[in-house]
């Protein structure tokens, strides 16, 4: 919520009739009950979140996965001095051994999800204007 506080107190989210924040399902901010937090504190916010099992969708959700099964646990670390260097490790090892992920998702799958998605979009909410962080930045 601290980032959230940190835009969303500022303009010209502060004024805007609406700002989307696209969300994963991660569990500080999964269910009804983050969407509901986020509009009572801030009723111009709409958070969205991305389809459950769609880490393909961003790709540095798949390498953070790969470092939390492989790095950080068990989160059996004694101090931050021992957290890095293991990264580290994991950084140089990952470096020289990596290959390309093998997708399975096609550009027909994606054409599918997309109409289907279109399906079950209300039709006062698509085309609507808004202002996003991303959008206000350029």
């Amino acid at each position: 919520m601290a980032l959230v506080e940190q835009v969303m107190t500022q303009e010209p989210y502060a004024g805007a009739k609406r700002v989307f924040w696209i969300v994963d399902n991660g569990s500080s901010h999964r269910g009804r009950r983050s969407i509901d937090r986020m509009a009572a504190r801030f009723p111009n916010a709409v958070l969205v979140h991305t389809p459950v099992h769609a880490s393909w969708l961003n790709q540095i959700e798949i390498f953070f996965s790969i470092v939390q099964r492989k790095v950080v646990s068990p989160n059996d670390f004694t101090d931050l001095a021992e957290v890095r260097e293991r990264l580290r490790g994991f950084e140089d090892h990952y470096n020289a051994t990596a290959q390309p992920f093998q997708w399975r998702f096609t550009t027909s799958d994606l054409d599918n999800l997309l109409a289907r998605l279109d399906r079950h979009t209300p039709a006062d909410r698509q085309g609507e204007s808004s202002v996003t962080p991303a959008a206000a930045e350029h």
